[in-house]
């Protein structure tokens, strides 16, 4: 087994809250995966979302690793919740989305911050974890060469060491752009078991994926040689839905024309766009687009726990 994990900003700041069972698992070099909380505040629909929080978390310890779903919770930047900083998250209405520019403000605040991609994995960075399980990620916006709209996270995963594994980005942005940023960035992108890129809703977002890697242990294998070779950004491990679990593309295509249309005429921009074009998938699709985003989920933190557990020298487990 490796030597235990250390966080590369050690000592960590007293603002900054590890779980017991999260802190021993690092300590002990096992397999430890962050979750962003996000997505169990605002990309989910109550009652549910709660329920599948716990099922993503189910889903890591199924594969043999430990869940460290990160938020801010109270004003304490909080690296794994348990039940009832969870149930606040998927619960409360004054739970807010952050970044890594809004962590700090809503920590000093006092308030509860549901984490984004971004400040995800600058946490997840800090605390020391070295693979991060999410859905799909923020990129370049429609538009951007007018508005300059770019995500966070694409930054953010320009200056951490993390993998995230995940689904593409999502298909209503600009993918060909956002893969442009990615390579600028220096950001590691591999096709897990897939030579195409995904695109969220979407199995192939119609772009190539460029490097392929078809089992965890393989993951593992890039992320030893880049810390060997001192490569500071973050690696993006894109898993695309079975093609029977994706979105129809004719539907998918459809669906997003009418979406961007209708979030023009209400005048929704910046931010707003992504959680309104999301919202307008559910209800246009009649669920079918809630119903991918769960699965894609699941399977993703899956899939980070496997990786987790071969980085950690464990044998894996089919998630």
């Amino acid at each position: 087994m490796e030597q235990p994990t250390e966080s590369r900003y050690a000592p960590l700041p007293p603002a900054l809250h590890v779980a017991d069972e999260v802190a021993d698992a690092l300590r002990g070099g096992l397999a430890v995966v962050a979750l962003e909380s996000t997505i169990i505040s605002h990309g989910l629909p109550r009652p549910d979302n709660l329920r599948i929080a716990r099922e993503i978390e189910a889903s890591v310890r199924a594969a043999g690793a430990v869940p460290a779903t990160i938020a801010v919770v109270a004003g304490q930047a909080r690296i794994g919740l348990d039940d009832e900083a969870l149930a606040v998250i998927a619960t409360a209405d004054d739970v807010v989305k952050v970044s890594v520019r809004d962590v700090a403000t809503v920590a000093a605040a006092g308030g509860h911050g549901a984490t984004t991609v971004a400040s995800t994995a600058h946490l997840a960075a800090l605390a020391g974890i070295r693979v991060f399980a999410t859905g799909g990620l923020g990129g370049v916006h429609r538009g951007a060469r007018e508005t300059w709209d770019e995500s966070a996270d694409l930054t953010t995963l320009g200056r951490v060491p993390i993998a995230v594994v995940c689904a593409g980005v999502k298909s209503i942005l600009d993918v060909a752009a956002t893969l442009e940023r990615l390579e600028t960035l220096n950001i590691g992108l591999l096709g897990y078991r897939t030579d195409r890129f995904p695109g969220f809703y979407l199995a192939d977002s119609g772009h190539a994926a460029g490097w392929r890697v078809d089992s965890p242990e393989q993951v593992a294998a890039v992320l030893r040689a880049r810390d060997a070779l001192r490569v500071p950004e973050a690696l993006v491990v894109a898993q695309p839905l079975p093609d029977d679990e994706a979105l129809d593309p004719a539907v998918h295509d459809r669906v997003l024309a009418d979406g961007m249309a209708a979030a023009e005429a209400a005048g929704v921009a910046g931010k707003d766009v992504t959680p309104f074009l999301l919202a307008h998938f559910h209800d246009a699709t009649d669920g079918a687009s809630l119903r991918a985003n769960v699965r894609l989920v699941l399977r993703n933190a899956g899939l980070a726990g496997q990786i987790a557990v071969a980085l950690s020298g464990g044998p894996t487990v089919a998630a």
